[in-house]
């Protein structure tokens, strides 16, 4: 009979949960006191700026738990934190993770998904140092704060856009969306589980090796990653910036299974492109003159593609479409919202 929570209790679980990270995780350079104490301890470097962001996914609500693996949902959860760090030029370094699950759950559900954590961060040396377990009467959730460092003068913002700088995206944004809108409306009967789309939905690419290599270059403006869709996050840069920007249409980068799904689905690519996605692609800004150099180092890491899609304008907010005969079309900026149905 397979175990779960309520057979083996809280401090089982998290019996079992240091055990596995024992074995199979790795320890984090700078750590002092790690899970087992009321806190964890690190000692931040000299010279760098300590950076923190945390997310939390919620069943039914950020994933769909009938389509995805205990492997994936790990996987998932970690790599949209890490895609924060990496926004910002920076290293993931410690992760504390909180969990409220059923009593029902499986303990080797929940051992499985700590090893999907463990797959992203194990790559960077980064570990999971503390974290909480709570009970939850409807849904699960996972909640992570991750902790990562950047030098002092490399900091990326999404505040420093200028005028008449290029506007770069890395990747294919939209494909996630498609591979959303397949699992809600499928098209048809056959096993969506293997759909590329649906799959990178599922376990999407974090840019984090990409952005940090940017920040050190020096040669971009601004950054910022696409969680909540290209255009919401493009207008964020806008925002914070006090820019507007133009994009060519022609220019986007939709991969041929984007166009596929598209189709099946009687949507419009470019607006699966724009709209809310679940991709974690990096928007950068950057001179004219360093968008082939940043595409160069982008493909000193990694095959990613960098497109250069549109440039950044005075009006502030202002984000026109130009479609290839000249039309232009204003844009409102939108993205994810939590409290939107």
């Amino acid at each position: 009979m397979s175990e779960t929570l309520a057979t083996i209790g809280e401090f089982g679980m998290i019996h079992r949960i240091h055990k596995l990270l024992q074995k199979e995780g790795v320890q984090a350079p700078g750590v002092t006191l790690g899970i087992g104490d009321d806190t964890a301890s690190f000692q931040p470097r000299p010279g760098y700026e300590v950076l923190v962001t945390c997310d939390c996914l919620v069943e039914g609500r950020h994933y769909l738990p009938d389509f995805i693996s205990p492997m994936d949902l790990g996987r998932r959860a970690m790599i949209i934190n890490i895609s924060d760090i990496g926004a910002m030029g920076g290293k993931p370094l410690y992760a504390l993770v909180s969990l409220g699950l059923k009593t029902d759950t499986l303990v080797e559900d929940v051992e499985t998904m700590y090893r999907g954590f463990i797959m992203e961060l194990n790559p960077f040396e980064a570990s999971i140092i503390g974290g909480n377990l709570t009970g939850s009467d409807e849904t699960n959730f996972i909640d992570i704060t991750l902790i990562g460092e950047v030098e002092k003068d490399k900091l990326m913002l999404r505040s420093t856009a200028r005028e008449g700088d290029a506007i770069l995206v890395t990747g294919h944004p939209g494909q996630a969306a498609a591979g959303l809108q397949l699992l809600l409306h499928p098209p048809s009967a056959k096993d969506l589980g293997k759909h590329p789309l649906v799959r990178i939905y599922n376990t999407p690419s974090h840019r984090a090796q990409e952005g940090r290599a940017v920040a050190l270059s020096g040669n971009a403006t601004a950054m910022i990653d696409t969680s909540d869709g290209f255009l919401g996050d493009l207008g964020h840069i806008c925002q914070e910036s006090g820019v507007g920007a133009e994009l060519f249409q022609e220019n986007f980068p939709l991969s041929k299974d984007l166009k596929q799904a598209a189709a099946q689905l009687k949507r419009n690519p470019y607006e699966l492109f724009l709209q809310e996605s679940d991709d974690y692609e990096l928007i950068i800004t950057c001179s004219p003159d360093n968008a082939a150099k940043i595409g160069s180092v982008i493909a000193g890491i990694s095959n990613v593609p960098v497109s250069e899609v549109g440039k950044i304008t005075q009006t502030i907010g202002n984000i026109q479409l130009i479609s290839p005969d000249g039309t232009r079309h204003r844009l409102t900026p939108t993205g994810w919202n939590h409290f939107t149905k």
